[in-house]
């Protein structure tokens, strides 16, 4: 069964970029090196990778991928640095 992961990049402007792949080394390559001229990554390197997982459903990687997207930053840090508990409380809530 083929792996695919679900990365974090972390952009020189201190933005996230979040993507998939079945080749995490050479995908990140790409983006250091500005491999597609149109990726969001192409004016904010260097990029740092800070994150990643493995999935063996590329399906599952992709629906993870997409939900990530959603995140706030604050989010995305705590999946960042393993703070797994403070996950739900950072939702984006809206209040009228």
């Amino acid at each position: 069964m083929k792996q695919s992961y679900v990365y974090i990049l972390k952009c020189s402007d201190k933005t996230y970029y979040t993507g998939v792949t079945s080749n995490l080394e050479q995908r990140v390559f790409q983006h250091q090196v500005g491999f597609y001229p149109d990726c969001y990554t192409i004016k904010r390197r260097p990029i740092k990778l800070v994150f990643y997982c493995e999935f063996t459903d590329i399906n599952l990687a992709i629906d993870t991928e997409k939900q990530i997207k959603k995140w706030s930053q604050a989010k995305k840090e705590a999946l960042i640095n393993d703070d797994y508990d403070a996950l739900p409380n950072l939702a984006r809530k809206k209040f009228k």
